[in-house]
């Protein structure tokens, strides 16, 4: 079988880990293709922050952000995991880049809501 696939970039802090790994497996299920974080900094994947000053992005830190538009440039829309309405500024910065080429934006807390109707 050979289908024809939506691709959805999940977007948001890496401190909802579990969240992103829920959303992953199901729109994964629903037939899309997920393309997800490398690394979950904000929930243990220290190698993001090594060598960071305050103020300062580490090399890791700034590929990972630059890698993430790239996948947002794969996409056919975003997914952004914004429990309690969350988001911070790595991931305003990605919703606008996503929304400036174009691209629906979905969120995670109207998933949430849509499902509880």
């Amino acid at each position: 079988m050979v289908g024809t696939y939506k691709v959805i970039t999940l977007c948001g802090s890496t401190r909802f880990k579990d969240a992103f790994i829920e959303m992953q497996k199901k729109l994964t299920l629903a037939g899309n293709i997920v393309i997800s974080v490398g690394l979950f900094g904000h929930s243990g994947d220290d190698e993001v922050w090594e060598n960071m000053d305050e103020g300062t992005l580490t090399k890791t830190k700034e590929m990972l952000d630059d890698m993430h538009k790239r996948k947002i440039d794969m996409a056919d829309e975003i997914f952004v995991i914004n429990v309690g309405g969350y988001i911070g500024s790595s991931t305003r910065s990605e919703i606008n880049y996503a929304k400036a080429a174009g691209k629906p934006v979905r969120y995670y807390t109207d998933f949430q809501n849509d499902q509880k109707h």
